[in-house]
């Protein structure tokens, strides 16, 4: 069937409220409103104030409501309206949902799903675009996803809630609207392994979330030009599958990191790190990154765009990389 990302979040959403009692949402305008992306659009009617709550304007307050409610047993499911109002919660999340289970010395499990919007493009200012998923990468404990597919997006999120520990998903916001075909009957997916999303020969384009529908336009537009591009979608980026990324590097011999993210510190130099200390001598090339430019999302439409990882860029990038002489 037709659908969009957006859809399929709300399908996965309420697939889970049906499968489990347990499960509730809970997060700002989540409810009457219909989520702030109209993903949770229609659940309040459907299940109710109970387990459709609205909260106050404290992410602090209502992250740690959740946390309490995961030890309590229950299946929460946390909305943060986008990643920069996360920060509002650091406390809770990185010194509560993720070492609970550590200081307890394994006694306290802390189901919860985290999920938030991420990315910039859509002219939201410097306070509402920044990708800051690289900075929770970082953290033991947690568990990161990015779905960057329909069916991603569609199956992702039960997988996330059998997990015992807490789970951050990233959506980024340009691709709510992204619209394709999704089997009437898709249900939950893995959540452990990176996926190659084309394959190629040539390099390898390593990339996640909003920055993969670029990605795989500019293998497409290296194609024209006879060079056979690999696009590698990371899906989860702590515990990153090392394994899926080895094992392109080692075929194609080069490798280009996309990341909006800033460069310095980012996930992009994580990755290019591992590839450097576990496939070294199978590189033909440096490794290539694209970033995002290390400023403040500009508001101004021509300026953010500038700002971002863009498909000529992506290209670039990889000739690069192919052309470059040992």
């Amino acid at each position: 069937m037709k659908t969009t990302y957006r859809e399929a979040m709300r399908a996965a959403i309420r697939d889970a409220l049906l499968r489990d009692e347990r499960v509730f949402l809970m997060g700002e305008d989540v409810g009457a409103y219909g989520g702030c992306y109209a993903v949770s659009l229609g659940l309040l009617e459907e299940f109710g104030p109970e387990r459709i709550r609205d909260t106050p304007l404290s992410e602090g307050g209502f992250v740690g409501a959740g946390i309490g409610a995961a030890l309590g047993g229950m299946r929460p499911i946390v909305e943060i309206m986008t990643v920069n109002f996360s920060l509002l919660a650091l406390d809770q999340i990185v010194n509560s949902a993720a070492t609970l289970l550590h200081m307890s010395g394994g006694q306290l499990n802390v189901p919860i799903v985290i999920r938030m919007t991420t990315g910039a493009g859509r002219q939201l200012g410097a306070q509402h675009s920044h990708s800051l998923e690289g900075w929770y990468a970082h953290i033991p404990g947690l568990r990161i996803l990015a779905p960057a597919t329909l069916e991603d997006a569609r199956g992702m999120l039960w997988t996330a809630l059998e997990d015992p520990d807490p789970v951050l998903v990233f959506e980024h916001g340009s691709l709510y609207a992204a619209e394709g075909e999704l089997d009437d009957d898709a249900s939950a997916v893995g959540i452990d392994r990176a996926a190659v999303r084309r394959t190629g020969k040539d390099v390898s384009l390593i990339t996640y979330g909003g920055t993969l529908p670029m990605t795989l336009d500019a293998a497409e537009q290296l194609a024209t030009d006879g060079i056979q591009a690999e696009v590698i979608d990371l899906r989860t980026l702590r515990p990153l599958d090392e394994e899926t990324i080895l094992a392109s590097v080692a075929k194609t011999h080069r490798a280009v990191v996309v990341d909006e993210a800033w460069r310095s510190g980012s996930l992009a130099g994580e990755i290019s790190a591992r590839i450097a200390e576990k496939s070294f001598y199978d590189l033909d090339a440096p490794v290539v990154r694209v970033c995002g430019a290390e400023v403040p999302m500009p508001y101004a439409k021509h300026l953010e765009q500038a700002a971002l990882p863009s498909i000529e860029r992506v290209a670039a990038a990889a000739r690069e990389a192919v052309d470059h002489r040992a």
